[in-house]
């Protein structure tokens, strides 16, 4: 089993009765029954419930998808997919999983993620937060190099 594959079933076994609530967001029919088809970006954990359709820097990120038919592909204009997995997953409603990439060079901001298969597609968005500071300014002072000392 691969490595993203247990990182997603962990985080969702932990919030199964946490997580439906959150994927019924997703819902691409505006009526109360259950649609035929959705997509998203990650998905919530007991820790952690701001997840879905947020991209995660420095972290595995997973397209999740439900559509009926065959040759799901998940599609996005600042994302790359591999290491499709057929589902189900438990605490997430979808069939199909792919781990996502954000392409080099992307900026913050909102981005689509669709999911296609041979019945139809489905669609939403998701955030892409902008980039932490990684680099410790030039002169800034450092824990452990003495430079705090007085």
């Amino acid at each position: 089993m691969r490595k993203t594959v247990v990182f997603v079933a962990a985080a969702v076994i932990g919030a199964t009765a946490l997580a439906a609530p959150a994927t019924a967001q997703q819902s691409s029919s505006p009526t109360s029954a259950a649609p035929a088809g959705h997509v998203q970006l990650n998905v919530n954990t007991a820790i952690n419930q701001t997840l879905v359709d947020k991209y995660v820097r420095d972290a595995p990120n997973v397209a999740l998808g439900k559509c009926e038919g065959d040759k799901p592909t998940f599609v996005s204009p600042v994302l790359t997919f591999s290491n499709y997995t057929p589902g189900p997953f438990m605490g997430a409603d979808a069939n199909v999983s792919a781990d996502a990439t954000l392409k080099p060079g992307t900026p913050a901001g909102s981005y689509e993620l669709s999911v296609s298969c041979s019945t139809g597609s489905y669609t939403t968005q998701f955030t892409v937060p902008a980039p932490q500071v990684s680099k410790v300014p030039s002169g800034a002072a450092k824990a452990g190099d003495g430079s705090m000392a007085g």
